[in-house]
């Protein structure tokens, strides 16, 4: 029997986050997603709510959702991927505002056919947190 050599693989790559951030998923988005972090934007929460459904984390979506108008579940359906977020343009949202809308467009495959949802979602501080209010589709 020949003795091979055992070569020590590299450590994988972190997984970049699906927000289109260039980061690794654990140093952006996966740290709101555990509740290491929050938010400090209303953009920064649109990512994070986008990654979120990238890898269906349900508990953090309705965590980020108003009281007023969350919904009791959020269902994926699973043949949806998404697949990149463009953001449009931000109304106020900053650390210095209560409220803020963001512009995207959020690429996904659905059974294998490319789509994008192109909404404006607003925004607002509860006890301080930004959460997602509700959104409109842009034509």
């Amino acid at each position: 029997m020949a003795r091979r050599k055992i070569r020590p693989s590299a450590p994988a790559a972190p997984a970049l986050c699906p927000c289109g951030s260039g980061t690794a998923y654990g140093e952006c988005c996966g740290r709101r997603h555990s509740g290491a972090s929050s938010a400090p934007t209303a953009e920064a929460l649109m990512r994070s709510r986008y990654s979120a459904f990238a890898v269906r984390d349900e508990a953090y979506l309705l965590r980020t959702w108003h009281p007023e108008t969350r919904p009791p579940r959020v269902e994926f359906d699973p043949g949806m991927r998404w697949t990149g977020l463009e953001i449009v343009g931000t109304t106020d949202g900053s650390a210095f505002h209560t409220t803020g809308t963001v512009t995207f467009r959020a690429h996904y495959t659905d059974g294998g056919r490319p789509g994008v949802l192109h909404e404006r979602s607003r925004f607002t501080r509860v006890d301080g947190a930004w959460v997602y209010v509700d959104g409109e589709f842009v034509a």
